[in-house]
């Protein structure tokens, strides 16, 4: 592994990460280029980085922070002999013998372009919210269609794709796989530890916004690829829109009306519980108390996805500039 350590280049991003950004900077292995890029920190993460022996590249005050623009920014700061590029985010930690396993599955098939492992979060029984973001980030072993933020890359690939779409504000690494994939490339998940996340999620308002973000995402990449687009945005859409927007409005229109309206309005609104009871069965191994409560949050999210959806639709419509929606501080 030594010799791929020369050929590796790690890229750290963050904005006021605090402690977490250097829990993050030292488990990454010192013989490989490591750079942080930091998005207009005030908390004193630039200097935190340059103690840890990190160079530094710090986005002009005034840019549109996000973090396709940090990662894209990071990778040109690497050296160009750099053949695989691992990104990580500022609030998670490599797991020890990732990087050798990720390269190792690299070097196997010359055709994938990224591979990422198990993403967990550092201290999942804290709160619901921390559970439910290492539930989500637990998806199958095999042939992936898109990564998250944590993955290894193979340098070729990331620069023939042309890296990140810099101005999208959530939902650049499906993006950017879906990129990859058009050119042949492929992605896949495989059975290693890879990193540690601190969600820090403490409160409903950080899981909402969590929530809008991804109706956001959602929107954003089936309008960038209608041509095509990949069926599950278009499903997380309708379903979003169906049980926030379409159920309701036809529920209030039959209660509006004479006869068996409001019977029929009430009859169509016990679809929430059945959809419930149908998520609480679908999630019964996780244990029947956190299926209940991932039931009901999923329920939920569709309300904060329209949310995002119609932001996005807004932002489309007027022209206006897209505002980063951060869920933690």
């Amino acid at each position: 592994m030594d010799g791929d350590m020369a050929r590796l280049g790690i890229v750290a991003i963050g904005r006021n990460e605090g402690a977490r950004l250097v829990a993050c900077l030292r488990s990454l292995p010192t013989d490989a280029a490591r750079v942080y890029v930091d998005s207009g920190s005030s908390d004193g993460s630039v200097l935190a980085a340059r103690d840890v022996g990190a160079a530094v590249v710090e986005l002009p005050a005034g840019t549109p922070f996000t973090a396709a623009l940090a990662r894209n920014a990071g990778a040109a700061a690497l050296p160009d002999d750099v053949a695989y590029v691992q990104m990580v985010d500022g609030d998670c930690q490599l797991a020890p013998g990732w990087l050798a396993a990720a390269v190792a599955a690299l070097e196997a098939e010359p055709d994938l372009a990224a591979v990422f492992g198990r993403r967990r979060e550092r201290y999942p029984d804290a709160t619901v919210y921390n559970r439910l973001c290492d539930d989500e980030w637990n998806v199958p072993v095999g042939e992936a269609r898109a990564c998250g933020g944590d993955a290894l890359f193979r340098a070729e690939a990331l620069a023939q794709a042309g890296g990140y779409t810099a101005g999208m504000i959530a939902g650049e690494e499906p993006d950017l796989c879906r990129r990859l994939r058009a050119r042949g490339w492929r992605i896949r998940r495989i059975d290693a530890e890879m990193t540690a996340h601190d969600a820090a999620m403490t409160w409903i308002g950080q899981w909402w916004r969590r929530s809008v973000r991804a109706g956001h995402a959602y929107a954003e990449l089936a309008w960038r690829h209608r041509a095509d687009p990949d069926p599950s945005w278009v499903k997380a859409i309708a379903s979003s829109l169906g049980w926030a927007v379409a159920l309701p409005l036809l529920c209030l229109l039959l209660w509006g009306l004479s006869g068996g309206g409001p019977r029929v309005a009430a009859v169509l609104l016990l679809a929430y519980p059945v959809q419930f009871a149908r998520l609480v069965w679908k999630g019964r191994g996780l244990g029947w108390r956190f299926a209940a409560q991932k039931a009901g949050f999923l329920l939920g999210s569709r309300f904060a996805q329209t949310v995002g959806v119609a932001s996005f639709a807004w932002r489309r419509a007027t022209g206006a500039r897209p505002r980063l929606i951060e869920y933690k501080g």
